[in-house]
Order: C-alpha cells, then sequence, then structure tokens
C-alpha cells in the first residue's frame, strides 16, 4: 500500500449545514448523490451523512459526539493566517476549543471544532515547509532507530 490518503469523509448530522459552514471558510464543494466533495490540495474533503457514512463502513453508529481521537489540521505559511483562519471559523459557528497561541515546538496554532464536532488545528509549524500547491512538506527527522 503506498503511504497516501486520498480523501478525508466526515460524517455531519445536516449536509446542507456543513456544507454551508465549509463554503464560510472559503472551500467550494460539488453535491453529488448525497455527498459532498471539495477539491482539497492534494487530497478531497467529502461531506456525507452520518448515519450514512456509519452504515457504508459496516459499524453501528452508537450517536456519541465526544472526542474521536482524530485530528485534521491545515498549515499555514505565516502565523498571521492562524488567527485570521480562526476568526473566519468562529464566524462561521465553529467553537474555538484552543485559542491562537505559541506552541512547544516553536509554531503558532489554534484549534476549533466544526459544526459537527471534527477538530481542526490550524497551525504555523517553521519546521514544516509548504509546497507551492500547499502540500506539507516533512523534513527529514534522522534516523528513526
Amino acid at each position: 500500500m503506498e503511504p497516501r490518503i486520498s480523501l478525508v469523509t466526515l460524517g455531519v448530522a445536516d449536509l446542507a449545514r456543513a456544507r454551508s459552514f465549509y463554503e464560510a471558510l472559503g472551500w467550494v464543494g460539488q453535491e453529488v448523490q448525497g455527498t459532498v466533495f471539495v477539491q482539497a490540495g492534494p487530497l478531497a474533503l467529502v461531506l456525507w451523512g452520518r448515519a450514512e457514512l456509519a452504515a457504508d463502513s459496516g459499524i453501528d453508529d452508537v450517536g456519541t459526539d465526544g472526542f474521536g481521537g482524530v485530528a485534521l489540521a491545515h498549515n499555514v505559511r505565516q502565523r498571521a493566517e492562524v488567527d485570521a483562519i480562526v476568526e473566519v471559523a468562529r464566524a462561521a459557528g465553529a467553537a474555538v476549543t484552543r485559542e491562537p497561541a505559541e506552541t512547544f515546538y516553536g509554531g503558532y496554532a489554534a484549534c476549533f471544532t466544526d459544526l459537527d464536532g471534527h477538530v481542526w488545528e490550524v497551525a504555523h509549524n517553521p519546521g514544516f515547509a509548504l509546497a507551492e500547491d500547499g502540500s506539507l512538506l516533512l523534513p527529514d527527522f534522522g534516523s528513526t532507530s
């Protein structure tokens, strides 16, 4: 298996509401057969009804909206972008769970949850370069042994 993520699908309670939220952030979606697809750099973000996603995945959705152990991240080129994005997200109805602040790794970051509780981190990490197309370029961390 090649190390690649092609799609990230978020199960949402209300597709129209979720689409409006992401469009308020500047993401343009296309609705196809009850799902919304958004080109997000080299991958796609998909919004789909939570019940449909659970059924398609072969799991029972127990309806817990607590932290699921997953966070999505959006890295930016300048620290001022963190503040700007958080304010756009807040205006769109996001709950800011960690206000913008300095990080332990020498960067600057904040977190918010979308209208369905999906956690997003917005970060400026001077150790992670971004290519012209926005792709994250991991540095050489050295030996892993």
